[in-house]
């Protein structure tokens, strides 16, 4: 039996017990597939990191991210995290720091510093987000997640469907009433509902304008479907794929945009993403999601 080192972290979020915890588990060489499922299923969080020599030495790590159920390609609060983790634990947390983490997506490039006390990391997108097809009635749609035909959509927004690694389906909702009011029909969504893998449907990211905090550009929703279905207080891969909805319904100029997205509210756990855009010529040329972290416990994992 071995002895691993594991953290856990609230991810974006400067306050301990709120944003979207993660388990990080150090020394993770050794461990296969099989057991960093189970480990991520013990831990039963909606995601768990497993820490392990890079294949490319000039690189920090590599991770692979479990939910207790599957392996994702790719993770946003799992990246910063973990980045965070990382940086601290090599005690470059107190400055600027670049580096690589290798994802199943490939390489994500990661940028770690410290502002009044607090910890910020962003990566850049390993892909950027692409349109896919989607031929569920928006109506549909917005009846499986308890709401009425004209509270879908706002302004030109529209109900989509992207992916810049992980698919979503994105709901534009018309305020910040119905976006509290949803609730997700798992029976209805499995019968409409693009399949993001052979045993799960993507999520819907239910978005509207009309924010919280007069900071955000936007207050988002993110329910994972099944039996029985949660919600998840910070997706970062959503709002990478969101990306792509803001690049379609609302046409940024060229230049940086930065955005803040308000997660978790609903549930407890309120959360911040920052959004960056870098548009050229009307096209997204590069993207990056960022937050903060703070540490909330550690411990020894004897398997």
């Amino acid at each position: 039996m071995l002895t691993r080192n594991y953290l856990l972290y609230d991810v974006f979020t400067t306050e301990r017990l709120a944003g979207n915890p993660l388990a990080v588990v150090l020394d993770s060489k050794g461990l296969d597939t099989t057991a960093m499922q189970a480990i991520a299923r013990e831990f039963n969080l909606s995601e768990t990191v497993f820490v392990l020599p890079p294949d490319n030495p000039k690189h920090r790590a590599r991770i692979r991210i479990f939910t207790p159920d599957y392996e994702m390609p790719f993770a946003g609060h799992p990246t910063v995290g973990s980045a965070i983790a990382l940086a601290e634990i090599a005690g470059d947390g107190d400055t600027a720091g670049i580096f690589v983490l290798e994802e199943n997506i490939g390489p994500v490039r990661c940028a770690v510093s410290k502002h009044d006390g607090t910890i910020f990391a962003e990566f850049d997108l390993a892909k950027l987000p692409e349109q896919l097809e989607l031929s569920a009635d928006p109506v549909a749609i917005g009846a499986a997640l308890g709401l009425g035909p004209h509270e879908i959509g706002f302004e030109n927004h529209r109900v989509s469907f992207w992916s810049a690694g992980v698919p979503y389906v994105t709901v534009p909702v018309a305020d910040l009433e119905a976006a509290a009011r949803i609730r997700l029909d798992n029976q209805a969504w499995s019968e409409l509902a693009p399949r993001k893998s052979e045993w799960a449907f993507a999520s819907p990211y239910v978005y509207c304008r009309e924010t919280v905090n007069y900071e955000s550009a936007f207050h988002a929703r993110m329910i994972v479907p099944g039996n029985p279905s949660y919600e998840d207080p910070a997706t970062g891969s959503a709002a990478a794929a969101f990306a792509g909805a803001i690049m379609h319904f609302d046409d940024p100029r060229d230049g940086v945009s930065r955005l803040w997205i308000e997660q978790g509210l609903e549930m407890g756990r309120p959360s911040r993403i920052r959004l960056e855009l870098n548009v050229e010529g009307g096209r997204l040329a590069a993207a990056r999601i960022g937050g903060h972290a703070v540490k909330v416990a550690e411990g020894k994992l004897f398997v």
